[in-house]
């Protein structure tokens, strides 16, 4: 029996393993007809969710953590049972700004952030995010706050989509933007912006888009949604090999899709031109739904009067993030599974191994920019920190 998925996405390279999947007939394969639905905004994909167009949806962490809050609009419990991409985000400011900061910095002797973060002050100007609830604005404001510069006081930030950023650049409605792949390298190739920093100088191996999934339409099809897990991750091996790589950027590049050429794609795929963000989508335990990297996210929010910090934070993690589905979908295939379900995030300035079952599993750095390491365990100590099981150092 066939099960319908109808599966909610932006025009935005790190999409690639579910339309790999779609494309590849690797759903068709484990009995799901999907349907891909490509929307203009995160806003319109937290909507159509809600009300329940689509069932799924390649969405940002934060946002599936508010919609499950009811923090925007109806609320809607979700569930994440796989991560989609890790990295891939990229800072870029117009060109006259880029030089600014450059010469600023090179003058004197100070960090990009800091000559970013004394320019903005002198400017007083405004840089688009992609939502309220993105990992853009998060990572955006960590990486400034590690200069002592804050949103709202320092710089405006502006929502967005993220495929209106660089018409918003060159209509001088922002002066730069944080955003995903591919729009950074459309800046470039224009000639209206540049990068100033990527996700990876904020946070090495970032997780970035999760497949986040209606608990109702989970809880009625079980088998199909982890038949949807090994189509993903069948797709996402695909896609992280460097030889794949100008075929993905095709297959992207359609009009249905991202509508761009290829060449902007391929430039942050792995095995792409040099230079750019890389979107990762499978090496380095990138699809495992990390309750600590959710609880990073949360901590995030409430850091920035985004969310109530009254709410059990743990308690709502634990609700979404399902690293237990994954083990199960997998578990047919003998692929390599992390053993707990949280880590010391930023823990690691270099490559290390996870303890993983069968086998253990490289890993790269995973670093902040500050040097800080998040241990979710601190958060409560004592009983509560029992309760997360084995945490990885």
């Amino acid at each position: 029996m066939t099960t319908k998925l109808r599966i909610g996405l932006l025009r935005l390279t790190d999409g690639a393993p579910v339309i790999t999947a779609h494309e590849f007939g690797f759903f068709a394969e484990e009995s799901i007809e999907t349907e891909l639905v490509v929307e203009p905004s995160w806003a319109n994909i937290a909507d159509k969710l809600a009300y329940g167009f689509i069932d799924a949806a390649v969405m940002l962490p934060p946002l599936a953590l508010a919609a499950e809050l009811g923090l925007r609009g109806k609320r809607q419990p979700l569930i994440i049972p796989y991560i989609v991409s890790a990295n891939g985000n990229t800072i870029t400011l117009t060109t006259s700004l880029v030089e600014e900061v450059k010469g600023l910095a090179a003058r004197q002797n100070i960090s990009t952030v800091a000559a970013l973060a004394a320019c903005l002050r002198a400017r007083q100007t405004t840089l688009g995010v992609v939502h309220t609830y993105s990992t853009h604005n998060l990572l955006l404001r960590y990486f400034l706050a590690t200069a002592g510069a804050e949103a709202e006081r320092d710089v405006r930030l502006a929502v967005i989509p993220p495929a209106s950023a660089v018409e918003a650049l060159i209509s001088g409605q922002i002066a730069g933007f944080c955003a995903g792949a591919p729009w950074a390298e459309v800046a470039r190739r224009a000639k209206v912006g540049a990068a100033i920093a990527t996700s990876c100088d904020i946070w090495k191996s970032a997780p970035e888009k999760a497949f986040a999934v209606s608990a109702h339409w989970a809880n009625e099809h079980d088998a199909a949604l982890a038949g949807a897990i090994r189509a993903m991750l069948r797709a996402a091996k695909f896609c992280d090999d460097p030889k794949n790589a100008s075929y993905v950027a095709a297959l992207l590049s359609r009009r249905r899709y991202l509508d761009v050429d290829a060449h902007v794609i391929l430039a942050n795929l792995p095995g792409g031109s040099a230079g750019g963000a890389k979107c990762g989508f499978f090496s380095g335990a990138v699809t495992f739904p990390w309750r600590s990297q959710g609880m990073w996210f949360l901590k995030e929010t409430r850091r920035w009067g985004l969310m109530d910090k009254d709410s059990d934070a743990r308690e709502l993690v634990t609700r979404v993030y399902r690293p237990d589905l994954y083990r199960a979908a997998l578990a047919p295939l003998g692929e390599p599974v992390p053993i707990g379900d949280w880590k010391r995030e930023g823990a690691h300035d270099q490559e290390w191994s996870l303890e993983a079952a069968p086998a253990a599993i490289a890993m790269p750095p995973d670093s902040f920019c500050d040097g800080a390491i998040f241990d979710p365990s601190e958060v409560w100590g004592g009983t509560e920190a029992a309760k997360m099981g084995a945490l990885h150092k």
